[in-house]
């Protein structure tokens, strides 16, 4: 199956099970509904504390797509812990056992987190899954703090875990169609701006953990996952944009020139040692006139603001339990 094969969408459907922030009273767009409208639909009677979902730092997504009457499910990064992502699931009322993929954006912890628990459930449900992950997902990771002190962070599922767990898992650096053909997921994202240089306080080492830590700022194993739906354009999902989102943006438009973006969905990690970048982000990402921009995870709320001065009512912020309908008037 080739490039060429992406399929137009008739509807698009993305659920927010992990993300960094909960507000359900912000003025949603109108193509989304709230936490509190979820929980509900879903049968909840009585809105409470326990009713109702964590956020916490990460990100994961259910992604619905349909043509005709062909309904597929997807989940993208599988949130920080299991307590919470399972939660989350269970207050929305979200059935797992549709899901018959899952697709990975990058080897970090928040992400990643919750994915064994994921895979339970979708086995217990439904009996298989298959699982999309690159060999540059497992090497192991740490933060250098401010005051220069290396800290570790939690490694992930590794590809025989996932297996043990009853997942089929595709492990390579290609890109790839998913959902037959409904849904692309990107290979390498090249880096070509002059700006998005990465993170300088993120570094790797090899897996038997003694050796020294080396400099890792690119993350080149982050990918992005791409729909087109039709008669609005493509919808660009970036979980953490370690690459960049004006590098997301521009692979995307070298992979589909003739197609507008109409949404860009995610964590754009513009916070803490990225908000240097905030200003270049933001006037690299005019050329693209996009139509939607929903910020979410990493993105920091000095992102927000300057692309909200910038951009209006075309940016909005993404929190955990929200759901976005795509699909042409």
């Amino acid at each position: 199956m080739t490039l060429d094969s992406l399929r137009e969408l008739d509807a698009l459907t993305v659920e927010v099970i992990s993300d960094n922030v909960s507000d359900t009273y912000v003025t949603k767009t109108p193509f989304a509904a709230s936490e509190f409208d979820n929980v509900v639909k879903g049968g909840t009677k009585t809105i409470a504390g326990e009713s109702l979902l964590v956020a916490n730092l990460g990100y994961g997504l259910r992604l619905r797509s349909r043509i005709a009457d062909d309904e597929r499910a997807i989940l993208f990064d599988a949130g920080t812990e299991p307590a919470a992502f399972v939660r989350n699931c269970e207050n929305l009322h979200l059935d797992l056992g549709i899901v018959e993929e899952i697709a990975i954006s990058h080897g970090h912890w928040d992400h990643m987190g919750a994915l064994i628990a994921a895979i339970d459930k979708i086995i217990m449900s439904r009996g298989s899954v298959v699982v999309h992950v690159n060999p540059g997902m497992f090497v192991k990771r740490g933060i250098r703090l401010s005051n220069g002190q290396t800290i570790p962070v939690a490694a992930v599922p590794s590809e025989a875990e996932m297996r043990e767990h009853g997942a089929t898992v595709v492990n390579n650096g290609e890109a790839r169609l998913l959902l037959d053909g409904q849904l692309y997921y990107s290979g390498e994202i090249p880096r070509v701006t002059a700006f998005e240089k990465g993170r300088v306080d993120h570094l790797c080492r090899p897996d038997d953990a003694t050796g020294d830590w080396r400099p890792d700022p690119l993350l080149l194993d982050e990918r992005m996952l791409i729909a087109h739906v039709r008669d609005l354009g493509l919808v660009i999902f970036s979980a953490c944009s370690h690459a960049g989102i004006v590098n997301v943006c521009t692979e995307a438009h070298r992979l589909f020139p003739d197609i507008p973006i109409h949404a860009v969905m995610g964590g754009l990690h513009l916070g803490g040692v990225m908000e240097r970048v905030i200003p270049q982000t933001v006037a690299g990402l005019a050329p693209f006139d996009i139509g939607h921009i929903i910020a979410g995870h990493c993105t920091g709320w000095r992102a927000v603001h300057a692309l909200a001065e910038a951009y209006g009512d075309h940016v909005s912020q993404s929190a955990v339990g929200t759901s976005y309908h795509f699909q042409a008037p």
